[in-house]
């Protein structure tokens, strides 16, 4: 592949992208997507035996995931999803298709927090001595069950980024993974915390957040089924671009700010550097 730019120097994108491979690929994909949406039951299992929430912990990991998905998407997928378009709709073209898509997954993260009502956005991070110091009234089951549907609405794309990271470069998806496996974990103690007041059993918590996590692979099936016989060059890199535009935003609008929420010193910023630093490291080495 040539080009009059210094970009391919850094990114090997080739000319056309045998998409037969994915179906070999996309069980492995699965798999990543699935550990990722199920790590709501971690939190679950952290929120209902936890006496207190470590803060600085919570910050730390909340920044961790915003460093990761911000690098991967500015770095690694919105040029590589760019080249692919450049390819697909040439040099004129292309840039503006990569632009829009990057828009397009913004805008579609937006609206889907703009329909979740903000009581129980499952983005709002919560303290298990928050709602330990509320009385053990049945209303807060219905605020428990509101935020897991609301949590497996998130869910679909999310599930759909690490799913088609994953079929694209097996250590982005990774990296992406682990990302929002720890992006997971304060939303599964949103879930578990009210369910485990309103009815007392921690089995009922446990499974609401856990199956909750379930709509990440959920979402990765359908979209992958849904889009599988239009996959190409192209396809792969508006949904590159537009999955960016979805993780970009995440970081800014939740995962930034709740981390500086429950900071306490400098654990959200520090964080946030080691997961630029980690996924820089990992993407040159690998």
């Amino acid at each position: 592949m040539s080009r009059d730019t210094g970009r391919d120097i850094i990114f090997s994108v080739p000319e056309v992208i045998d998409v037969s491979s994915f179906d070999s690929m996309w069980p492995f994909a699965l798999g990543l997507t699935t550990l990722a949406g199920l790590a709501t039951g971690i939190g679950s299992l952290a929120a209902i035996f936890a006496k207190r929430t470590n803060t600085s912990f919570l910050a730390a990991s909340l920044g961790f995931s915003a460093g990761v998905m911000i690098y991967v998407s500015f770095v690694e997928l919105l040029p590589a999803g760019g080249l692919l378009l450049e390819t697909a709709y040439g040099a004129r073209t292309g840039p503006w298709v990569t632009a829009l898509s990057f828009l397009g997954g913004m805008i579609a993260i937006a609206v889907i927090d703009f329909l979740v009502p903000t009581a129980e956005n499952p983005h709002e991070a919560v303290l298990v001595e928050d709602l330990r110091m509320e009385n053990p009234f049945p209303e807060l089951k219905r605020v428990g069950v509101v935020t897991a549907l609301a949590i497996a609405i998130h869910n679909f794309p999310e599930g759909l980024a690490t799913f088609a990271s994953a079929l694209y470069d097996v250590k982005v998806g990774i990296s992406i993974a682990i990302a929002i496996a720890l992006h997971n974990v304060p939303e599964g103690m949103a879930v578990a915390i009210p369910i485990y007041y309103a009815t007392g059993s921690r089995k009922k918590a446990f499974w609401y957040s856990f199956w909750s996590g379930l709509a990440e692979p959920i979402g990765a099936l359908l979209g992958y089924f849904i889009l599988r016989a239009y996959w190409s060059g192209g396809l792969l890199g508006i949904v590159d671009a537009a999955v960016a535009g979805v993780m970009v935003f995440v970081s800014l609008d939740q995962l930034i700010p709740n981390a500086k929420r429950y900071d306490q010193g400098h654990h959200a910023v520090y964080g946030l550097i080691c997961g630029v630093a980690l996924m820089a490291i990992t993407l040159v080495i690998l």
